[in-house]
């Protein structure tokens, strides 16, 4: 039952919390949740933003820059894990939406993160496939060029195969099923983080403290917007939490493993960024290859090929995170009616939407073999931002409106820690560029449209049930 009419239509929370149980495997434990969570979060963040974040941007005071980010994506983060205590389903920012401001403002959530999720996954790829092309160099073998770009990024390049073929790749690992295809993240995830914890140990006995000195080379203002850029390697939870349906025990693990994954994700960047604006002044680091180059100023270039296979391992589980939240996006959005039905049919062994898997897989692997990397990336950003600023006023809205609702976990500092979410959130989008606002405007359109004349008609709140 609707609570009000209309496009701001919305379905009781108590109602989402308890339908369509027994759907999707429960099996997800609270540090598969986790490893899911880090997976989405460490990637391009530690192997390449850091270094040319210090080398442009903040200088040493990079490590504050990605302090400023990780408190402000906590803002977010503790929205998140309020509904996901709350409203353990499929679907995260878009369901919030929906059950709290309404079905025009969950649709819009919703059909953005479509679109961004898509196009993160392809951006991976992407950049994996540049570190495989250069592994591969490196061991003497020649590749075909018309295999190693989209058209336009070289001579003779045709298609960027390889991160084409890894879309379809991490598609068919989430087909397996949820649970064998966590394991596999679990697993990877342990590699990226022990990779990481060894350029930690090892590069603290090649800190020099001279290199801290200037601090603030760019001044505080440079640390502040370094913040900026850094911000997009300190998310990754709100995919995370498209899972929630998935989870054994979501109530009690998913707020937990939102906040659990941005915890540790942020010692490792902390930690990480010390080490490597102190083994090399900030003016020498590389900002394509800040790591690698450190160790071989020191004399360990062999730590190089660890540190390229690291960053391939980190950059893959991004890509597993994302292309699992855009596909329980889009199957909460199908079974909600908003988006034909035919997409939220699972697989009748392993429990996943897999039609929606190979869609979105078979998408990711068309942007990311035909697009270039900037390109591609343009299609990211405004929309988890968008969605950060949903949920976060979705949870102050909710929790003055019905605040006896039973909540796995609370907010703490409200309305004030959502706020901040919220300013930073708007404080970010106005850094992108008007391309990035023209293309957001032609799919807000196109969203618009298949509202009006399909979805609003079709939602399970205008026709009573399932279609």
């Amino acid at each position: 039952m609707a609570t009000s009419g209309g496009i701001f239509r919305r379905k009781p929370v108590d109602q989402i919390a308890s339908e369509h149980e027994g759907e999707l495997e429960r099996s997800l434990g609270l540090w598969q949740l986790t490893a899911i969570g880090i997976g989405g979060i460490i990637g391009a963040g530690i192997f390449a933003l850091a270094g040319a974040v210090a080398n442009q941007t903040a200088g040493p005071a990079v490590v504050l820059s990605f302090v400023i980010a990780g408190i402000a994506s906590a803002a977010a983060a503790f929205s998140y894990a309020e509904f996901a205590g709350m409203i353990p389903k499929a679907g995260s920012a878009y369901t919030y939406g929906y059950a709290v401001l309404g079905e025009i403002v969950g649709w819009f959530i919703g059909w953005d993160l479509l679109l961004e999720y898509t196009a993160i996954v392809a951006v991976v790829a992407i950049g994996i496939s540049g570190y495989f092309g250069f592994l591969v160099e490196d061991l003497g073998f020649t590749l075909p060029a018309w295999m190693l770009g989209a058209p336009g990024t070289g001579p003779g390049h045709v298609v960027d195969l390889f991160a084409a073929v890894l879309c379809l790749l991490i598609a068919f690992l989430l087909n397996q099923g949820i649970k064998t295809a966590a394991r596999f993240e679990t697993f990877v995830v342990g590699l990226k983080v022990a990779v990481v914890l060894v350029v930690i140990v090892v590069g603290f006995f090649f800190i020099r403290p001279a290199n801290y000195t200037p601090f603030f080379p760019f001044g505080f203002g440079g640390a502040v917007t370094g913040a900026a850029t850094v911000f997009f390697a300190v998310f990754g939870y709100d995919a995370m939490s498209t899972a929630a349906e998935e989870s054994r025990d979501a109530r009690r693990h998913m707020p937990k493993a939102i906040l659990y994954s941005l915890a540790i994700s942020m010692v490792l960047y902390v930690l990480a960024t010390l080490v490597l604006t102190g083994m090399q002044h900030y003016t020498r680091i590389d900002p394509e290859s800040g790591f690698s180059t450190a160790f071989a100023s020191v004399g360990l270039s062999g730590l190089a090929g660890v540190i390229a296979v690291g960053a391939i391992i980190g950059i893959l589980t991004v890509m597993f995170t994302f292309m699992l939240g855009v596909t329980r996006v889009w199957f909460a959005m199908s079974r909600d009616g908003l988006l034909p039905g035919w997409f939220a049919k699972l697989h009748p062994v392993r429990r996943v939407p897999s039609r929606v898997t190979w869609i979105v897989g078979t998408a990711s692997a068309l942007i990311a073999g035909f697009l270039p990397i900037r390109e591609a990336a343009e299609l990211t950003n405004i929309g988890i931002l968008l969605a950060f600023v949903v949920v976060c006023v979705a949870v102050i809205v909710l929790r003055y409106r019905q605040p006896d609702l039973p909540r796995g976990f609370r907010t703490p500092g409200m309305p004030f820690v959502p706020a901040i979410g919220v300013l930073f959130s708007l404080w970010l989008i106005t850094f992108l560029s008007p391309l990035t606002w023209l293309r957001f405007a032609v799919w807000f359109a196109l969203g618009l449209l298949i509202y009006f004349f399909y979805s609003r008609r079709h939602s399970v709140l205008e026709t009573g049930g399932p279609r």
